[in-house]
C-alpha cells in the first residue's frame, strides 16, 4: 500500500508539488541560518582566542588584575621554567608564551634620519621555529601576503597596510621605539622580510610580529612573558575542560602570596567574554524562533494540502475506504513528501554552507571604519545538529499538520457524501 501511495504522490503533483517546494524551502533557510550563526559564534570564539585570550591564559597575578590594561611592568619571571610544568601537567594543551608590544615604529632614511613613522601594536611570539605553536595557531604563512616567514633574529613581520602607509619595503631597516620592562626608553633595529594580511582591520592597520627571544633582548624581559596561552588542538573551546584545568593550576598555587606568582584563566571567566555566552543565548535562541516558525508555515501547509483535497476524501470515502485506512494513508504521504522534502532542503543548504565554510565572504568593504577586533570573513560551520535541525520542521510539522487536518475525516458523514458531491 506504501508503494501505491508513493506512486500516486509521484503521478498526481497537483497534491504533493505545492507541500514539497514549501517544505524544501522551509528546511533549506532553517539548516543555512543555523550554520551560518554556528559559523558566526565559532569564528568570534576562536578570533578571540588565537589573538588575545587564549583558551585558557597563564600571567603574573597583577597582570591579570589589570585585564587588558596590563603592562610587561607585571610580566612573569621564570617563563621557561613554568611552560615545561604546564606542558607536563596540562598536556591536553598547545601552550604559546607571549609578549604584547605597543610604541612606535621608525622608517630611517639613507642619513639615519626619521623618513616615516608611525604607531604600532604587537606580539612577540615563537616565530623562528617551524614548529612554533603560534605560527600554526595565527596562520601567519597563509596571511603572509609578501616576502618569507623570519628565519634569523632581528626580523620582523609588519601588516601589509602598515607598509604601504610608512612606503616601505622588503628588507628595509625599522627601528622599534617602546619601553623597556622596568619603565625606560627601548630602541632595537629590526629588518622587515615579510608583509601579512588578516582580514581583520584594526590589525591590518599596524600591527607587527616579531621573534620573542628578540623582543626580551630589546625590553629587558630575559626568561620573561607577559602571558602564556594555552589552545585546545582542535579550536573548539570546551568550556568544562578549559575552568577545570584553571581551578587545578589555581590551587596548586594557593599556598603562595606572591603578587607575581602565575594564575590561570579561563577564556570563558576573562573580562569581556560574556559576549560569547550572549552570543550563544541568542544565536539558539534565533534558531529556535525560527524553527518554530517555519515549523507554523509547514504545518499550515499540511493543512492547506488536505482541505484541497475535500472532495477526494469523499470519493474515497464513498467507494467505501474505511476512515481509518484513509486517515493513515494522509499521514504516510505526507511523512513521506516531508522526508524527501527535508533531505532536499537539507542538502541545497548544506551546499552553500560548505562554500562558506570553506571560502567565506568577505564583507571587509562594508566595514572600512571599523576598530573591533572581528572577523570581516564571514564563515558558517556544518555541525552535526546542521544534518538533522532540519527535519523538525521538515517531518514533523508537516505530519502534524496533516493530522490535525485529516481528523476531519472522522466527522464526514456517509449518508451526506452523494450530497457534497452533487455540490
Amino acid at each position: 500500500m506504501t508503494r501505491f501511495l508513493l506512486k500516486g504522490l509521484w503521478r498526481d503533483p497537483s497534491r504533493s508539488l505545492f507541500p514539497f517546494l514549501t517544505v524544501v524551502a522551509g528546511v533549506t533557510l532553517t539548516v543555512l541560518l543555523q550554520t551560518v550563526l554556528s559559523g558566526f559564534g565559532s569564528d568570534m570564539s576562536w578570533s578571540s582566542a588565537r589573538f588575545g585570550t587564549g583558551h585558557v591564559k597563564v600571567t603574573s597575578r597583577a597582570y591579570a588584575k589589570e585585564g587588558d590594561q596590563a603592562s610587561n611592568e607585571l610580566a612573569y619571571v621564570g617563563v621557561e621554567k613554568l611552560l615545561g610544568d604546564l606542558r607536563q601537567q596540562f598536556p591536553q594543551f598547545i601552550w604559546a608564551p607571549r609578549i604584547r608590544i605597543s610604541g612606535l615604529l621608525d622608517i630611517p632614511d639613507e642619513q639615519g634620519q626619521t623618513k616615516a613613522q608611525a604607531p604600532i601594536s604587537g606580539l612577540g611570539i615563537e616565530l623562528l621555529s617551524s614548529g612554533s605553536p603560534d605560527r600554526r595557531v595565527l596562520n601567519l604563512e597563509k596571511a603572509l601576503v609578501r616576502g618569507r616567514m623570519p628565519v634569523s633574529p632581528g626580523e620582523i613581520l609588519v601588516s601589509e597596510d602598515l607598509a604601504r602607509y610608512l612606503n616601505v619595503g622588503l628588507g628595509a631597516t625599522a627601528t622599534l621605539i617602546g619601553s623597556t620592562m622596568y619603565g625606560a626608553m627601548a630602541t632595537s633595529n629590526l629588518t622587515i622580510v615579510g608583509t601579512l594580511r588578516f582580514g581583520i582591520r584594526v590589525m591590518d592597520r599596524g600591527f607587527v610580529f616579531a621573534d620573542i627571544h628578540d623582543v626580551q633582548r630589546a625590553l629587558e624581559m630575559d626568561d620573561a612573558a607577559g602571558e602564556i596561552l594555552g589552545f585546545f588542538p582542535d579550536t573548539i573551546y570546551k568550556k568544562q575542560v578549559a575552568e577545570s584545568a584553571a581551578v587545578r593550576f589555581n590551587e596548586s598555587q594557593a599556598s603562595s602570596t606572591d603578587e607575581f606568582a602565575p594564575t590561570m584563566v579561563a577564556m570563558s571567566r576573562q573580562p569581556g567574554m560574556e559576549l560569547l555566552d550572549i552570543i550563544g543565548i541568542y544565536s539558539g535562541a534565533i534558531i529556535g524562533a525560527f524553527t518554530f516558525v517555519m515549523s507554523i508555515v509547514l504545518w499550515n501547509a499540511g493543512l492547506v494540502s488536505s482541505l484541497r483535497r475535500y472532495g477526494e476524501i469523499g470519493v474515497r470515502l464513498a467507494f467505501g475506504e474505511d476512515k481509518g485506512h484513509l486517515y493513515r494513508a494522509m499521514i504516510v504521504e505526507s511523512l513521506a513528501i516531508g522526508l524527501v522534502g527535508s533531505i532536499l532542503g537539507t542538502l541545497l543548504a548544506l551546499a552553500p554552507a560548505y562554500w562558506l565554510q570553506v571560502k567565506g565572504w568577505d564583507f571587509s568593504n562594508l566595514m572600512q571604519n571599523a576598530t573591533m577586533m572581528m572577523n570581516l570573513v564571514l564563515r558558517a560551520e556544518i555541525t552535526p545538529m546542521s544534518l538533522f535541525i532540519g527535519f523538525l520542521p521538515g517531518l514533523l510539522a508537516t505530519a502534524i499538520g496533516t493530522a490535525i487536518s485529516g481528523a476531519g475525516v472522522y466527522k464526514r458523514q456517509t449518508a451526506s457524501l452523494m450530497k457534497e458531491l452533487e455540490i
